[in-house]
């Protein structure tokens, strides 16, 4: 008589058990859909924190000049080594020696996104923009140098350069 009492509560376990399976499932099938549609939305409704963290850059003023002093505390707060400064002393028309910034490269690849380097710059010469499409087929394309012009104006340089030329 213990089999019979035994199957019939197992019965009923398992029926309990799958009537909360079910109304899960009936749950989750009448809720609105959260599901983005990544490639298509990109224009329209994806929507971007303002404070998320995607590429380090340089802003540049009006005149294209960027506000970097050389000064190589961001590559020292950098605990990944992923910013590399060039730099040399020359000497300006008032014979003081002054840093000027030669080469400023920032390796994507290996930045942990920590912000210490913005932080520990004194200028605001360097900040992290909202630009998320980063995927590259080769590691070396990671690697950018931030202080040189972009194509657009290197074109227009050399535009001017014809023109002046002729």
């Amino acid at each position: 008589m213990s089999t019979f009492k035994d199957y019939i509560s197992g019965y009923v376990s398992g029926v309990k058990s799958l009537l909360v399976g079910m109304r899960t499932s009936m749950k989750v099938f009448i809720q609105k859909n959260v599901t983005e549609r990544y490639p298509e939305n990109r224009h329209t409704t994806l929507y971007i924190p303002e404070r998320h963290r995607a590429m380090l850059v340089m802003p540049k003023d009006e005149n294209g000049n960027n506000r970097c002093v050389a000064c190589g505390l961001c590559q020292m707060a950098c605990p990944n080594g992923t910013i590399n400064i060039t730099s040399e002393t020359r000497e300006t028309e008032d014979g003081k020696k002054k840093k000027v910034l030669l080469k400023y490269e920032y390796d994507l690849g290996a930045c942990m996104f920590c912000q210490l380097c913005v932080n520990a710059c004194p200028h605001d010469a360097i900040r992290f923009s909202n630009h998320f499409e980063n995927a590259v087929f080769e590691r070396e394309k990671l690697v950018m140098t931030l202080n040189e012009p972009s194509v657009s104006e290197a074109n227009q340089r050399s535009a001017k350069l014809i023109i002046n030329n002729e």
